[in-house]
């Protein structure tokens, strides 16, 4: 007699009912006034499949209106007074991707921060965390996502979490969210913005395209650390541009370590990347177009200059063929001392694990702040807004960045929503766009940010409604506490430009 068969199918998760926790509190601003202000966090069920999917890989059919994800959210909100016009709402994430969106949430816009000592390995626990004034809860609603697999955002019943890390579907399931929060809070009138970094200024982008398909318009989007192409900042054999958008960044390092004989004083920085943006342009750009053409003499002359600029011997830029990425000058600049300086921001400073490794798994400017966020946000989040959840909150998923996937077959390498923002913009000729950047950030370098936003701006109408602000700090601006400060002021301004209709 046959054994019975013991397959089955397995038995999907249990889909736990969304959960909203709200609370009161008052937050003191600058001058001494205070605002209350209702903080929400839960989960928002979002049904059926992304992508346009019918049916699960055991080609079951997909319920439509069954819960496959519960997307998790903090948001401040506001009152309006008597007669004042309705708030704008800001919907805000970081990148990674596979991050949440603790970062901006706990570091800069929202009411609470924890205090990181600046471009220093912080001490060890307990850390403070304090009222932000510098915050923008005063100018805008803010309502904080955490992207699948991020945060306490989970798959449920039959949901797959991967089938949310892709570019599309990640951008799906955000849009979705949006438009739900909206329906739930009667805000479809309000006015409406985006902000993201890092990725998230990818996510913010592709949410707006997204959204603009439905009819959803926006007012404005905020990138901070922008990566809307990657092709500007992911060095590959046969691609230059990533190397002449660097060099600026790599001039900024190497004088605020101390590497150059000619270095400006801090009020002639901006003026000393100018030029540096100037050579890297016109006369960097086309000597790499020339590849093996050069000639050894020229290769020799525009070595020197690299090495005034970079710190960097003209002898290591000969030896690679005048061509080094950031990683590489992550270990090279401060090779001498068995330091590296920091990916996220460049100001950080570390031993090195690998002496003599070409390229680091290290980066003392995201491990630094990882611990004071950690604690902070599971603090804030359990404590002061009263969130029971039994599993971790994840800061930030490494398997949901490495497993990351494109949806756009037609782009032959690297994520590049450039078009999508010029076709947006084009679609909404109100929309206004700002991009945040720092000098010492060489994840995203800040003359790529400009860059890519000089190609929109190819559009008629366009270039007048882009912005850009730069600040002396790295890839998390406002863990610099006077660029935190001047970041408050021109987001406050470019908010009220946005909503001032």
């Amino acid at each position: 007699m046959s054994p019975p068969d013991q397959t089955s199918t397995p038995t999907p998760r249990p889909i736990p009912e969304p959960f909203k926790v709200k609370t009161e509190h008052t937050l003191i601003l600058d001058d001494g006034d205070t605002l209350a202000y209702t903080a929400t966090a839960g989960t928002v069920h979002l049904k059926g499949a992304v992508g346009g999917k019918k049916k699960g890989p055991d080609e079951k059919e997909i319920d439509p209106d069954t819960a496959r994800a519960a997307i998790f959210y903090v948001a401040y909100v506001v009152e309006p007074g008597p007669g004042e016009p309705e708030r704008p709402v800001t919907f805000v994430f970081n990148g990674g991707p596979g991050s949440s969106s603790v970062w901006l949430h706990m570091g800069a816009l929202g009411p609470k921060r924890v205090q990181v000592p600046d471009a220093e390995a912080p001490l060890p626990p307990p850390y403070k965390v304090v009222n932000n004034a510098e915050g923008l809860l005063d100018h805008t609603d803010l309502v904080f996502i955490d992207p699948m697999s991020t945060g306490f955002s989970r798959a449920v019943g039959e949901g797959k979490a991967e089938e949310y890390h892709r570019v599309e579907t990640d951008a799906e399931s955000v849009s979705r969210f949006i438009e739900r929060w909206l329906s739930d809070h009667q805000r479809w009138n309000a006015p409406k913005l985006l902000a993201g970094e890092s990725y998230g200024t990818t996510r913010a982008v592709a949410v707006a395209e997204k959204l603009h398909a439905e009819g959803v318009a926006l007012n404005g989007l905020i990138l901070i650390s922008l990566a809307v192409d990657f092709g500007t900042f992911i060095a590959e054999p046969g691609r230059i541009l990533p190397y002449v958008l660097f060099l600026p960044t790599f001039a900024a390092t190497a004088w605020f370590h101390g590497k150059l004989e000619r270095g400006p004083d801090e009020e002639g920085l901006e003026a000393f990347l100018e030029e540096v943006r100037g050579f890297a342009r016109d006369t960097y750009a086309r000597a790499l177009l020339r590849g093996g053409s050069l000639e050894p003499i020229e290769r020799e002359t525009l070595a020197a200059t690299l090495e005034a600029y970079t710190g960097l011997p003209a002898s290591v830029w000969i030896r690679h063929r005048l061509r080094i990425d950031d990683a590489r000058f992550m270990t090279l600049l401060l090779e001498q001392e068995g330091e590296i300086v920091g990916r996220m921001d460049s100001r950080y400073r570390a031993p090195m694990v690998d002496p003599g490794s070409s390229r680091s798994e290290q980066d003392p400017s995201f491990d630094g702040p990882m611990g004071p966020f950690t604690a902070a946000v599971n603090q804030h989040l359990r404590d002061t807004l009263q969130v029971k959840q039994d599993h971790a909150y994840t800061v930030i998923s490494y398997e949901t960045n490495q497993g990351w996937g494109n949806d756009r077959p037609w782009y032959a390498g690297a994520i590049n929503f450039t078009e999508s923002l010029s076709k947006v913009m084009a679609g909404q000729s109100h929309l206004r766009v700002m991009a945040l950047n720092g000098w010492f950030d060489l994840a995203t370098p800040f003359f790529a940010s400009e860059y890519t936003l000089d190609q929109v701006s190819l559009l008629p109408g366009t270039g007048e409604r882009i912005e850009h602000a730069w600040y002396p700090a790295g890839h998390m601006m406002y863990l610099h506490p006077p660029s935190l400060k001047q970041m408050r002021a021109d987001l406050t301004n470019f908010i009220e430009g946005c909503t001032d209709v």
